[in-house]
């Protein structure tokens, strides 16, 4: 008897093809969002969830998941929508999907940049409003990026990418991570021991940390204020990462030039205070948005499954 597993997001056809071939999939073809009361009736009976990270798969809700749920084998990268702590103690094996999305994100990671840099949302909403009326040497005036210094904080997988996209801008490359990396894995990148010594050299900052208790609120007034005049930041991580009264402030103010963000604090319910600053490039959490990259975190997901159900130790096991 195939196992049952409980899908709560309409996913790629093909990753739906091969969950019909190999197991029993309660799917979701409306791609509707489930509550958490929802989510607990329909796991009655299953053997395993494949969540996406707008399922908040917290302690009350594992507690009340039904015995037979063996695993939750995320579809996405990021976990801080799980609470892994509940999930161990009822057992329950917890992954994600890492590796397939860094190109993806690193990809959007270069386009925040250059939207924000260059002006890109306020330039493409008056084309289509027909209020471009002619040029001018002082007409959207932006930022370079080229030859200006990236401050990268957390330089893993995705962070890694970003900077190499990056170094065909001629930019020059400075991080903070917890440990400093091989020189290998560095590329010439500089270390800084601490985010508040790595702020200072940022001309534009791209977080790409994971969210964790320690770096909610990472980005905040005191850190903000580290920056050079002008710096541009961009968020590809998560949202919890930044304090958006800070930097709302900081972009109104000038003190930060410009924005681009794609993951926010009580996504879809982004702060207000975002909407109506033209200098806020904003995209709707898309990272991982290419076909390519969402049939890899399916079949990613799918891997770990298998390997659970067939007794082995999945590879991409966080809890």
């Amino acid at each position: 008897m195939k196992p049952v597993i409980l899908v709560t997001r309409k996913l790629p056809d093909a990753v739906e093809e091969r969950l019909k071939r190999d197991y029993e999939p309660r799917l979701n073809p409306d791609d509707r969002l489930y509550t958490k009361d929802e989510i607990i009736e329909r796991a009655e009976g299953a053997d395993a969830i494949l969540p996406c990270h707008t399922e908040a798969m917290t302690a009350d809700v594992i507690g009340r998941l039904p015995d037979s749920i063996r695993a939750i084998a995320n579809f996405s990268v990021g976990y801080d929508h799980v609470d892994l702590e509940a999930a161990k103690a009822r057992g329950i094996i917890v992954t994600n999907t890492p590796e397939v999305l860094s190109d993806a994100t690193a990809e959007l990671t270069i386009l925040l940049m250059l939207g924000a840099a260059r002006r890109a949302g306020e330039g493409e909403r008056l084309v289509r409003a027909g209020e471009w009326k002619d040029w001018s040497p002082s007409f959207m005036v932006g930022t370079q990026m080229t030859g200006k210094r990236l401050g990268i904080i957390g330089l893993g997988r995705v962070g890694r990418v970003t900077a190499q996209r990056a170094r065909g801008f001629d930019m020059e490359i400075h991080y903070h991570d917890l440990n400093r990396l091989p020189a290998e894995a560095e590329a010439g990148a500089i270390f800084h021991q601490t985010v508040e010594d790595l702020l200072p050299h940022c001309d534009f900052l791209a977080i790409h940390c994971v969210a964790s208790p320690q770096t909610r609120g990472l980005l905040d007034a005191e850190r903000i204020a580290l920056l050079p005049e002008g710096a541009i930041v961009v968020n590809a991580a998560r949202g919890v990462i930044v304090d958006d009264e800070a930097l709302i402030q900081a972009l109104k103010s000038g003190r930060v030039k410009a924005a681009g963000i794609d993951a926010y604090n009580n996504e879809p319910n982004i702060h207000p205070g975002y909407k109506d600053l033209p200098n806020a490039f904003l995209m709707p959490h898309i990272g991982s948005a290419t076909a390519e990259t969402r049939d890899a975190m399916g079949f990613r997901a799918l891997d770990n499954l298998d390997a659970i159900f067939a007794g082995r130790e999945p590879k991409d096991r966080v809890a």
